[in-house]
């Protein structure tokens, strides 16, 4: 009875359904509809497996965005849910729920989960491209402001100072006077120091010492100055006179006169030596030609007790007890520039090596501070108040750092970087004022000399080329020996 049905559909149904049950006719021709479609140009493929934003349980931790029941004060639970949603999804996913025009409850405004949004589990997000919408954007809190940042390099750790001398030299009948200059290091390697009427050279290589010359008991050492090369050095008398000996033979080459009374100062250029008195005049000597001096500067009110050529010879600073710092250059015999800030004596005077035209001078006991100056147009750059008289300043051609010796009432040596003028160290050691103080030819090594009749070695600045912390031992063993 039921052959006829196979034979004719094909089909074997079960008791009770038919072939119109089934609506085969409809299928079919809904497939045959949907098979004509024309396919996409471009077809994406992706193994993962992307879920519906819009059926997750995101009100359990409070993301989705809603109309506030009660009034938020600024600041409070909405900044902390947008900063959330910020450091969870990123700062594209960021809205706020009220239009920032003002707008109220029919204000449209688009949600994090509406589907016109960026796909929420991008696999890479180029936070580079797009700008912080908000306040809390993670490229200000997160990794990307470059502070949190694993690359960014960790801070330059400060340069270590050693805060003890490595060596001391006994100096007896070191004078304990503000306005000498018998200290001086030469570009050989030679340590020349005045020591009452004598002269005395300290071999810095093999710790030799050799006696340069003696004035005679009348007489007594007022200032000694290297020239450049460190062959010949020049000594400053209390009589007034200057003298030239050649430091390799201990012979005096020249004497020459002008000044009334003692000479506590002097400075060498290429091929000028110039001294200053207690009778207020520098005096400019030619060793080259026959008369004494070649020219007289006069400006100072009273005794010049500080002088110092500019690297480039161009300029010549002078600074008195007058309180005054005089500018002289090689064309006219009057200053260029009188400056008169300091209230003190000034006897501390440097070059900078880095900069042209920059100078540094630093006053007695009444003034204490460093003064830095732009000799182009005599403007004062900066003043630092060091708290101590100032007897000594020295610029460092290794590193733009600034060393200067103090007397009333603390007796230390202070470490500067410049232009900030922070302290890089601080030195202590001497009893009395620490009135004198030579470089290195390396400029790693500084001595400093005091009325305490001790010469000091520190090492403070580390080398050119190295540019690392110098170690505690240099190039003498510790102890204690005498000059002479």
């Amino acid at each position: 009875m039921e052959s006829p049905q196979k034979t004719k559909t094909g089909l074997n149904l079960p008791a009770g359904m038919n072939q119109t049950s089934l609506r085969l006719e409809t299928f079919s021709s809904s497939f045959r509809g949907i098979s004509t479609l024309s396919s996409p140009s471009k077809s994406t493929c992706s193994d993962r497996f992307i879920p519906c934003r819009s059926s997750s349980r995101l009100h359990a931790f409070d993301l989705q965005d809603k109309e506030p029941t009660t009034p938020v004060k600024e600041g409070g639970n909405e900044a902390y849910s947008r900063l959330l949603k910020s450091e969870l999804f990123g700062s594209d996913f960021v809205s706020p729920s009220v239009s920032p025009a003002g707008g109220g409850k029919g204000s449209a405004v688009s949600s994090p989960m509406s589907p016109c949004t960026t796909n929420m589990l991008r696999f890479k997000t180029d936070r580079s491209n797009s700008s912080p919408c908000s306040p809390f954007s993670p490229s200000i809190l997160g990794n990307d402001n470059g502070f949190a940042s694993d690359s960014s390099p960790p801070p330059k750790p400060p340069r270590k100072v050693p805060k003890t001398p490595h060596k001391v030299l006994d100096a007896p009948s070191l004078q304990d006077d503000f306005y000498l200059n018998v200290v001086d290091w030469s570009s050989q390697n030679v340590l020349a120091v005045g020591l009452g009427t004598c002269v005395y050279l300290w071999t810095a290589s093999n710790s030799k010492v050799t006696k340069l010359c003696d004035l005679g008991p009348n007489d007594s050492v007022c200032s000694l100055q290297w020239t450049r090369e460190g062959s010949y050095i020049s000594v400053g008398t209390s009589h007034g006179q200057v003298q030239v000996w050649d430091g390799t033979q201990c012979k005096k080459v020249r004497t020459m006169g002008g000044h009334q009374t003692r000479t506590g100062v002097l400075a060498w250029n290429s091929r000028i030596l110039s001294s200053g008195s207690r009778d207020r005049n520098i005096l400019q000597h030619d060793i080259r030609v026959q008369s004494d001096y070649v020219s007289k500067l006069v400006g100072h009110k009273s005794e010049v007790c500080g002088l110092k050529w500019s690297h480039d010879d161009r300029e010549l600073a002078s600074g008195g007890n007058d309180n005054q710092l005089l500018v002289w250059n090689n064309h006219s015999q009057q200053p260029i520039l009188k400056l008169t800030e300091h209230t003190a004596a000034v006897k501390a005077i440097t070059w900078s090596p880095h900069q042209s035209s920059l100078l540094a001078s630093g006053g007695g006991t009444a003034d204490r501070c460093i003064r830095f100056w732009n000799t182009t147009n005599g403007h004062q750059l900066n003043s630092i108040d060091t708290g101590s008289q100032v007897c000594n300043l020295a610029w460092s051609k290794n590193v733009n750092e600034i060393v200067s010796t103090h007397g009333y009432s603390q007796n230390q040596i202070m470490l500067w970087k410049y232009p900030s003028m922070a302290k890089v160290a601080t030195l202590t050691g001497h009893s009395m004022r620490v009135l004198y103080l030579a470089t290195s030819p390396d400029g790693q090594t500084i001595v400093t000399g005091a009325g305490d009749e001790t010469l000091r070695f520190w090492n403070v600045f580390p080398s050119v080329k190295m540019r690392t912390p110098v170690r505690d031992t240099g190039l003498w063993s510790l102890g204690r020996t005498q000059i002479r």
